[in-house]
Parts: C-alpha cells; structure tokens; sequence
C-alpha cells in the first residue's frame, strides 16, 4: 500500500505464461505447415502476421486493471465510489464458478477472466445504478477485500 499517492490496491490481470507457451507452439506448427506448403517469404510473412495478432490480443485481453485509489474501485474500464459499495467478499474458485453459473445475476458487472479464479464481490448500494453487485477476477482476494474496506472507512 502507498499511501501517499491514495493507491491501495493494483493488479493486472495479465495473460498468464501457458498461454504464451501454448501459442508459441501453436504458431510454430501454423509456420510448419505455411513453410512447406508456400514459398517462404509468404510463409514468414503469414506467421509474422498471425503471431502480432496474438500478442496483441493477449496484451489488450490481459491489460485489464483492477485497483482501489483514492476512494474509487475500478474495475477494467469500471469505476464506481467506494462508499456505493457494501459487504465485500472473496471468493474461492468453486463459489466464482457458481456465481457465473447457476446464482448468475444478468445485471451484476462482471470482469472476469478465464485464468483467474478466485474473485471478490461486493454490493452496490446506489438507486441511480441498477447494477446489484460487481462480480471482479483477482489473484490476491483477501488484499483487494482489505482495500475496499480500508478505502470505505477514509
């Protein structure tokens, strides 16, 4: 926590390094396949093309943020007062599952990602807002519950 600049909490959900992995490999095979069946400046040329499609894809899909400063949650492009929000939870991966399934609110704000499941909730108490409570993917859940807790008592 940095006091001094009303940070309390910083996470990126970023794409994690299987998913690099795999799409190294994957894109080794597309260059296979490319090289022996094209001429090689087309071969290089398509896997060049594919492989800046896929980076910049997994650092667009994982540049999301999710942060508490200076009294506002933001979540991905979200932000809403600390003060409109109540009871925030952490959340194993069983009860994120089931909250993304089965006890799913359609009206909730959700920013999860697949390759994160834990996640924290907390209630929205604004009657302008018809949104019920925001649903947020976290690695660090009990740190971004202490934040939010901290950030509501400022």
């Amino acid at each position: 926590m940095t006091p001094d600049t009303g940070v309390l909490f910083e996470e990126k959900l970023r794409v994690p390094l299987r998913w690099w992995v795999q799409a190294t490999m994957f894109l080794a095979s597309i260059w296979l396949a490319f090289i022996v069946a094209l001429p090689a400046g087309v071969a290089w040329g398509a896997t060049a093309f594919l492989t800046l499609g896929v980076v910049s894809l997994f650092l667009g899909y994982g540049a999301a943020e999710v942060r508490v400063v200076d009294g506002t949650f933001h979540a991905g492009r979200a932000t809403i007062p600390v003060h409109l929000l109540t009871g925030p939870r952490a959340h194993d991966a069983e009860t994120t599952k089931r909250l993304i399934g089965v006890d799913a609110n359609t009206r909730a704000y959700l920013l999860l990602r697949p390759y994160v499941k834990r996640s924290v909730q907390v209630t929205v108490h604004d009657p302008a807002d018809p949104v019920p409570y925001w649903l947020v993917s976290t690695r660090r859940p009990d740190e971004l519950v202490a934040a939010l807790v901290a950030a509501s008592s400022r």
